[in-house]
């Protein structure tokens, strides 16, 4: 077993029969092996010991938004063998009945929330602007003379010196939710209790964990986090959506199962012989 298998081991122990996880794909491109990775991690935790798995599609970035983005969510996840409890049970559905945009006002409570407690300025600096902080967010920007009602401006919360996320976005400059809020206030709305994402995200978590306490939200902070490693290309660069060799449209259009998938998967977990399905690699972790 490889030190993730072991790390994976270990979480998927703390998940009971009502214990909740999701998968949480954005319909921003055509999903690749990496969404893979992380909905057959999410499905194996929950199915083994019985706990629920819920499907919620993040779609509130209309810009990057496709109708075929969405309907690929519904088709990888089919070609996966991989099934889920609660959520849409097809696009149509999802856009009558699941879009994140329906849930608007549960985002917009937060941020008032957070603009109450005086938590927040306004920002119209650019990433242009912030280039030269070498991620940094210098503490005078705070003070721009700008309203929180202004025009063309983001909202921004006030971190502690050293943050890994220094003073990041929770309101966009087009006025709507950032995902740090959505996130957070989507597995408070659901009742999420664990969560295995990416470890490109892990400073996200601590963003929405530092939110979580702002809000005095104790259950979030009590759900458990698990980072798995990302499937990476030939130069060893984060995978990115696309219609590519990478992506799952292009393997299945290819004429391809799953198989390797599923392989790559046994492998990160250091699982010993060959597993071609999802129903073999669960036999497998319990």
């Amino acid at each position: 077993m490889t030190p993730f298998g072991k790390q994976f081991a270990g979480f998927a122990a703390t998940v009971s029969a009502g214990s909740r996880l999701r998968l949480a794909p954005t319909p921003s491109g055509f999903l690749h092996a990496g969404n893979a990775l992380n909905f057959i991690l999410n499905w194996l935790a929950a199915r083994r010991s019985g706990a629920s798995v819920l499907l919620r599609i993040d779609d509130l970035d209309a810009g990057r938004k496709r109708p075929e983005y969405v309907q690929d969510v519904f088709d990888s996840i089919e070609w996966l063998g991989l099934d889920w409890d609660e959520g849409p049970e097809s696009s149509d559905d999802f856009e009558k009945n699941w879009s994140q945009h329906l849930r608007l006002p549960l985002y917009f409570k937060v941020l008032e929330q957070l603009r109450e407690k005086n938590l927040l300025f306004a920002c119209r600096k650019s990433r242009r602007d912030l280039e030269p902080c070498g991620g940094g967010y210098p503490p005078e920007f705070r003070e721009q003379g700008l309203g929180f009602d202004d025009p063309d401006v983001a909202w921004r919360i006030k971190t502690p010196p050293g943050f890994s996320l220094p003073d990041f976005v929770v309101r966009r400059r087009d006025g709507l939710p950032a995902y740090q809020v959505t996130s957070l206030a989507d597995d408070l709305h659901f009742g999420i209790t664990h969560v295995i994402r990416g470890a490109d995200l892990e400073e996200s978590t601590a963003a929405q964990q530092f939110l979580s306490g702002c809000l005095s939200e104790d259950k979030f902070l009590k759900i458990n986090f698990l980072h798995h490693p990302l499937i990476t290309d030939e130069q060893g660069e984060k995978l990115s959506k696309s219609a590519g060799a990478f992506s799952l449209k292009c393997i299945r259009e290819g004429g391809a199962g799953p198989e390797a998938i599923f392989r790559r998967v046994a492998h990160i977990l250091g699982l010993p012989g060959e597993t071609g399905s999802a129903g073999e690699l669960l036999l497998r972790v319990t």
